[in-house]
């Protein structure tokens, strides 16, 4: 977990915070389903085959704090995944609205891809910086 699901946004922390938040937000969902273990199992196995960073290398967008539009990053992951995504954004010291976070959504199962029925509301802007790291 700590190679495959690391906390970008501090580095230097464990990853405990994020991952039982994220156990408690969604993996709760397919409770019925798959135990803890299998949860955080069954996503980074669909991590691995979604591959994200590959579909938007594909389009030619990188994590390299250039600046993309909010429309190519979702069409080059519509387009790899089949599946449209929402992105959420954060916004750094600067002001610049910045890649956050990618939502696709998941069965119950959580072996496959679904649309997602809902999305969270968004706060990006048309153009987002895709920062390194």
């Amino acid at each position: 977990m700590q190679k495959e699901w690391t906390t970008l946004s501090c580095p230097g922390n464990d990853g405990l915070n994020i991952w039982g938040h994220e156990w408690n937000t969604h993996g709760t969902c397919s409770e019925s389903v798959l135990d803890q273990h299998n949860y955080f199992a069954t996503t980074l196995s669909l991590k691995s085959q979604v591959n994200l960073l590959q579909n938007l290398a594909y389009a030619g967008i990188y994590p390299d704090g250039e600046f993309y539009s909010l429309e190519s990053i979702k069409g080059a992951i519509k387009q790899g995944t089949g599946y449209t995504p929402h992105i959420e954004c954060n916004v750094n010291a600067w002001g610049n609205s910045q890649l956050y976070e990618v939502y696709m959504c998941v069965d119950t199962s959580g072996s496959d891809l679904i649309e997602c029925p809902i999305f969270p509301r968004g706060k990006c802007e048309s153009q987002i910086q895709f920062p390194t790291f």
